[in-house]
């Protein structure tokens, strides 16, 4: 005998099925008006810029499905579209989370470059290493995300099934160990360098004294945008997430933890709330345009200091904030 499940009729009929109509009309607006600023100035198009696009494209992927996630909930998690449409809709949706915070990843690496290390990297980084690394990310998140299609999803019961965001209570014991891997490698990886890069750029700009307060200020909204991402929407969604795959294989043996109610109840929520990382990625690029040009002319005035202030000599002045000004390390505006 199993463990007798806690009901799930209001997460999955009331809170998903609101939750993913508010992400789709505030995410379609947000990404939409984003990606079509991208898109007019095409020909400025930064280095960041092109994780930006890419990142809104992801978005936009997981918006694509979401009609189809709402009608089957309203529908009391009846799918009616086939099994090959709920591998597909699965896939998107872990090609969101994951392409998303993959990108973020690489903004926060070349931001940390461009602030820690300008000199270094000054004209040594250009569009196509951009585009040559947001295809290396859309790779490896296909990649992840491939072995999960190869898992049972629905199960049919007079035409109509359910179609399962992990899979089915028989192979959930493998599910779990590829679980683990994947949460490693796609999200807790990546969130340590995220946290490494934004931290090291936050204690850089906060000793600095020539370094603006309006910027310091504007870096530290940023450092928290992440944080509310990483915190509200991908961290609480792992943990329970595993955490429930898991006491799924003790009740297959029999065993049912005193935790399960409460682990399944909270990872329904955590599933309406990394839904909301596509209403709230355009914060990111929304913020990365007002923060460029403060940016790029406080870097101008430190290098047009004279060498005792630690900064590069008089001498080299023109010649550098030239090669600043021509340079892509930063996003263009």
């Amino acid at each position: 005998m199993y463990c007798k499940p806690v009901s799930n009729e209001i997460y999955e009929y009331t809170f998903l099925p609101a939750v993913y109509i508010v992400v789709f009309i505030i995410g379609v607006a947000a990404n939409g008006w984003g990606l079509k600023s991208l898109l007019q100035k095409w020909k400025k198009l930064g280095i960041i810029n092109v994780f930006v696009l890419n990142l809104g494209l992801a978005n936009i992927l997981f918006l694509a499905i979401l009609p189809f996630l709402v009608a089957y909930y309203f529908m009391r998690s009846k799918w009616i579209f086939g099994d090959a449409f709920c591998k597909m809709t699965r896939f998107c949706f872990n090609l969101n989370l994951y392409g998303s915070i993959g990108f973020l990843t690489c903004i926060s690496v070349y931001r940390y470059l461009a602030i820690v290390h300008p000199m270094k990297v000054m004209g040594r980084i250009t569009v196509a290493h951009s585009v040559i690394i947001s295809v290396m990310v859309w790779f490896l998140v296909s990649v992840q995300c491939l072995p999960d299609m190869f898992f049972v999803k629905t199960t049919y019961k007079n035409y109509t099934g359910k179609c399962y965001q992990t899979t089915s209570r028989d192979y959930v014991g493998g599910y779990l160990k590829y679980s683990l891997v994947w949460t490693i490698t796609g999200f807790f990886i990546p969130f340590l360098i995220t946290v490494g890069c934004y931290g090291h750029v936050t204690v850089v700009l906060c000793k600095s004294n020539r370094i603006e307060k309006i910027l310091r200020q504007r870096s530290l909204r940023l450092l928290f945008i992440l944080i509310l991402l990483f915190f509200v929407c991908y961290i609480p969604y792992h943990l329970l997430k595993n955490l429930t795959l898991y006491s799924r294989v003790l009740s297959n043996q029999r065993n049912c933890p005193p935790w399960d109610n409460a682990a399944f109840s909270a990872h329904q929520i955590s599933r309406g709330l990394v839904c909301l990382n596509s209403a709230l990625n355009p914060l990111v690029y929304l913020h990365e345009n007002d923060i460029q040009a403060q940016l790029r002319q406080c870097l101008q005035r430190c290098f047009g200091f004279v060498s005792a202030s630690g900064c590069v000599p008089v001498a080299q002045t023109a010649e550098v904030q030239q090669e600043l000004h021509n340079s892509n390390v930063f996003v263009t505006s």
